[in-house]
């Protein structure tokens, strides 16, 4: 099974088992987050609706990217700039594929906000 994710402005295609390397993430080496915004699922040639759907992942390593430099000069002022740059990411390990993201927790407040509102 395959899946298309959103992270960091960039859409990546993931199935199980897969190392990408994403823009940087919040978290520590060895936790495990999810990724709620999956714009395509499937298996094959056959789609799967993603309503809900998430992938899960763990984070291997945050690491920077090689070193890009950034020099300016005007010829004839006596004007040079020189700096570096270097990216930060984040490595991921995609473990699942398919899990479903926790509304109930929603509803339960919802429910429990209702009573109150008709007292009121």
């Amino acid at each position: 099974m395959f899946a298309i994710v959103r992270t960091g402005g960039k859409q990546y295609r993931v199935a199980a088992g897969d190392k990408i390397v994403v823009e940087k993430l919040d978290g520590e080496a060895g936790s495990s987050i999810t990724l709620g915004d999956v714009l395509l699922a499937g298996e094959g040639s056959d789609l799967k609706p993603t309503d809900g759907l998430t992938v899960s992942a763990e984070i291997i390593a945050q690491a920077k990217a090689d070193k890009v430099i950034v020099f300016k000069k005007r010829r004839r002022h006596n004007y040079r700039r020189k700096n570096g740059h270097r990216q930060q990411h984040t490595i991921l390990k995609i473990t699942a594929i398919g899990g479903q993201e926790k509304k109930a927790a929603k509803a339960k407040k919802a429910e429990g906000e209702s009573p109150a509102a008709a007292e009121a």
